[in-house]
């Protein structure tokens, strides 16, 4: 399982030389639940609700990155569960995006208070009580200034993660509740507030456009110019239901995907039915100390489209194209829905492919999530041991007694054994010569 942390925390720099750490993000587009969804997720014999086939062909792509950040479109204010046009969704939605790996969601946006002052209120209490951290709404002004922006740790990086939408759809937001809205001014003040806890990246997850245009309106254009220019790097837009294009401008070290389209809904049309996530690999490089340089190393997204069954229990699935498009195992049962996938594909990729700036498509499988390594040191003088501490600015450091008494360090967690063999001849070559790789399966260290 992936760790992650919403702290502050401060890695000390001393020493000298570089030191490399990497971070891969995936952001998903809009999370929704409509009426068919509600019914499909419905279990009569057990009386609950499960979401765990819906997410089980794009779990290993959400796991293996190393944040995962999706944007929450419905309420969680209870029964009775309802779509379009005010959505109130199960809990076990969001019980279900936890188990997938989902690190993060975004809550602001025009759906926020289809439940009114309740729904708002309970959605914060139901994503805090499972520790789903989220932004973009607030029960109250002491929240918003005390959680806001958002920061999040891991591997040696911090985020500062924002959140906004255009409007609520008409409904009021009743006091003493917070929704962020698209305010130049309170967001330009954010900015300020976010760049002073010195993050290594600013991502801004902003609800904006016009619903089902494939193109960006001028007005996401300008919004993107003005984030950029007070400090954003990262811009991912949400609410079009549409895929919208997407830039990676690298001269300048910034990225915007100005709409993913929908991960999961009930829509059906063309170009509704599913949704791009885009995998970005942040790179940072500390040169000696207090000179740390981050910057976006690679960035392609990963269609997915979303299945419904034909039968009478017309369930949903959330599909990767890359393990789909081919559909050797015959998994869609009528030609209807793989015609619809297909067009979709299509569709996608000419729109991507004519309007996309050094942003193509994601070809590698992902790594098995359940699969980690690190570097296990042993035997080695204190001296050593402190000098080489002191070099590591962006690794963990944990320090364990083996059986026999014996002090053992353990260094790095890693994703790919390729990265944790790189670390190793590292630490060798800082004087850890009895330094090896080793492999976790669900957190338990393998004897190999």
């Amino acid at each position: 399982m992936k760790k992650l942390l919403i702290i502050f925390f401060f890695y000390s720099i001393s020493g000298a030389g570089q030191d490399t750490t990497r971070l891969s993000l995936l952001f998903l587009g809009d999370i929704m639940q409509h009426d068919s969804q509600i019914a499909a997720a419905y279990d009569p014999t057990t009386q609950r609700y499960d979401y765990g086939s819906c997410f089980q062909f794009v779990k290993p792509y959400i796991q293996s990155a190393d944040i995962a950040i999706g944007n929450l479109e419905v309420t969680l204010a209870g029964p009775p569960y309802k779509g379009y046009p005010q959505f109130s969704a199960p809990d076990e939605l969001v019980h279900s995006l936890k188990s997938i790996g989902m690190d993060v969601l975004v809550t602001a946006n025009n759906h926020c208070v289809d439940r009114g002052k309740k729904g708002l209120e309970r959605t914060i209490e139901m994503l805090d009580s499972i520790n789903l951290p989220h932004t973009g709404t607030f029960a109250d002004e002491a929240s918003r200034l005390n959680d806001y922006p958002l920061f999040i740790q891991k591997n040696g990086f911090k985020l500062a993660l924002l959140n906004f939408t255009y409007g609520t759809n008409g409904l009021p937001v009743y006091k003493p509740n917070v929704v962020n809205m698209i305010d130049t001014a309170q967001i330009r003040q954010d900015l300020v507030q976010a760049k002073k806890h010195k993050p290594d990246a600013i991502i801004i997850f902003a609800h904006w456009g016009a619903e089902y245009q494939n193109l960006p309106m001028k007005i996401q254009v300008d919004l993107t110019s003005f984030f950029f220019k007070h400090g954003a790097q990262l811009v991912i837009g949400a609410h079009p239901h549409v895929i919208q294009p997407m830039e990676w401008r690298k001269d300048k070290n910034q990225l915007v995907a100005y709409s993913l389209g929908n991960f999961v809904s009930g829509q059906r049309k063309r170009y509704t039915d599913g949704g791009a996530m885009i995998r970005v690999e942040l790179e940072k490089i500390a040169f000696k100390p207090d000179s740390i340089v981050t910057s976006i190393d690679t960035a392609g997204f990963i269609l997915q489209w979303v299945y419904r069954t034909v039968d009478a229990k017309k369930k949903y699935y959330v599909l990767p194209i890359p393990d789909f498009e081919s559909d050797t195992t015959n998994f869609i049962k009528d030609a209807a829905s793989v015609l619809a996938m297909k067009t979709f594909i299509t569709d996608s990729r000419e729109l991507l492919s004519r309007h996309n700036l050094s942003i193509t498509e994601w070809s590698a499988k992902p790594v098995d999530a359940n699969v980690s390594y690190s570097v296990q040191l042993t035997d080695f003088d204190s001296p050593i041991r402190d000098s080489i501490h002191s070099s590591l600015t962006f690794y963990e450091w944990n320090e364990e007694r083996d059986a026999s008494g014996r002090q053992v360090v353990f260094s790095g967690e890693f994703k790919s054994k390729k990265q944790a063999d790189q670390h190793c001849e590292k630490l060798k070559a800082l004087g850890a010569h009895q330094a090896v790789v080793v492999k976790y399966v669900e957190g338990v260290m393998q004897n190999e």
